[in-house]
């Protein structure tokens, strides 16, 4: 691995020279920028909230589970989709800690965590206003 590794840094620091008169030190900026960057916990935790997201689906149960609990039959009806599915769908909102389920009966419900919505959101928007503000600076 560490072969491969030192492989594809002579590749980019070969691409580097072409375009740049200083490819060593420039490539170890770089390089030091992109493991500061892979670091950020807001990234972290940008990527498992958009991971949540990216499905209508997901976005639908979030809709629907944000003024009421659900059982899964419920959730079925509102998407129209099979048990499996729907289960499928729930797992992924739960690993991003933004659902909890609990046992009612003989049926699971589930329920919206909106406090920790509300934290990606956030989390998201301080992202977003350091951009655009840096965006500014630099223009």
């Amino acid at each position: 691995m560490i072969i491969i590794n030192l492989e594809r840094q002579e590749e980019i620091k070969k691409m580097l020279c072409s375009c740049k008169d200083y490819c060593s030190d420039y490539f170890q900026q770089l390089e030091n920028k992109g493991s500061e960057l892979k670091l950020k916990d807001e990234f972290k935790n940008l990527e498992i909230f958009f991971n949540a997201l990216a499905s209508k689906e997901r976005l639908i149960l979030i809709e629907s589970l944000k003024d009421q609990d659900r059982c899964v039959c419920e959730l079925e009806a509102i998407l129209d989709k099979s048990q499996s599915t729907i289960s499928h769908h729930l797992r992924k909102l739960e690993r991003a800690e933004l659902i909890y389920s609990f046992k009612k009966g003989n049926y699971t419900y589930y329920g919206l965590i909106k406090e920790r919505l509300e934290e990606y959101i956030e989390v998201f928007n301080d992202e977003i206003t350091t951009l655009i503000n840096e965006l500014k600076i630099v223009s």
